[in-house]
């Protein structure tokens, strides 16, 4: 069965949330609701999500308050978070204390497409890190157990890097001028350049 995605949808509002689910059902993920800044903290608890969209105004905790918890949280600090503001509330203070690059903000009413393209790229950045962490593991582990393997693992690891790399710049080409996720992007070129010195050092070996 192919991997679904978990996406955290945090409003106070049922139609709210009904209307994001309808916007993002296309997408084939796992879509959770959370009608509170507490249920939505509750949730980061029992499972990992790709990315948070989060209203800005809510009683009680509001969605900075919410924010400010989840950064604080060294397992859900880098999740990145989309604000969902209202028309007169100012972007600065959207950004007051999340001036991030796992932050980013839309304001209401929603653009559909605008939202679902934003998502998208969130979630191919998510399957890129799983990626990475899994074909990690698995070097790891098959190196240990056979050494007579090399071969066979370089050349897996050359066809990842080039996949993960293509899939990259297709991510850069479709969000020019986006700080926030070119940074996130950015964020990943460690990973993938450490695994780009590994192949080439397992290659110098054979």
């Amino acid at each position: 069965m192919p991997y679904k995605a978990n996406i955290l949808l945090v409003d106070d509002r049922e139609e709210n949330l009904t209307a994001l689910e309808a916007i993002l059902t296309s997408l084939d993920q796992n879509l959770v609701r959370a009608n509170s800044g507490e249920a939505a903290l509750k949730a980061l608890l029992e499972r990992d999500f790709a990315v948070i969209l989060l209203d800005v105004v809510m009683p009680g905790m509001d969605g900075f308050e919410t924010a400010s918890h989840i950064k604080q949280r060294e397992k859900t600090k880098d999740i990145p978070i989309i604000f969902l503001t209202a028309a007169g509330i100012d972007r600065h203070r959207v950004f007051r204390g999340y001036a991030s690059r796992f932050v980013d903000y839309m304001t209401k009413p929603l653009d559909p497409w605008l939202l679902r393209a934003k998502v998208e790229v969130f979630l191919e950045l998510d399957r890129l890190k799983r990626q990475l962490n899994s074909q990690s593991t698995l070097l790891r582990r098959e190196l240990s157990q056979d050494t007579g393997r090399v071969e066979t693992v370089v050349a897996e690891l050359s066809a990842l890097v080039n996949e993960i790399n293509d899939k990259l710049e297709g991510v850069r080409e479709r969000t020019v001028g986006d700080e926030r996720v070119l940074g996130v992007v950015r964020e990943l070129n460690d990973p993938v350049h450490r695994l780009t010195r590994l192949v080439q050092a397992l290659r110098a070996q054979r």
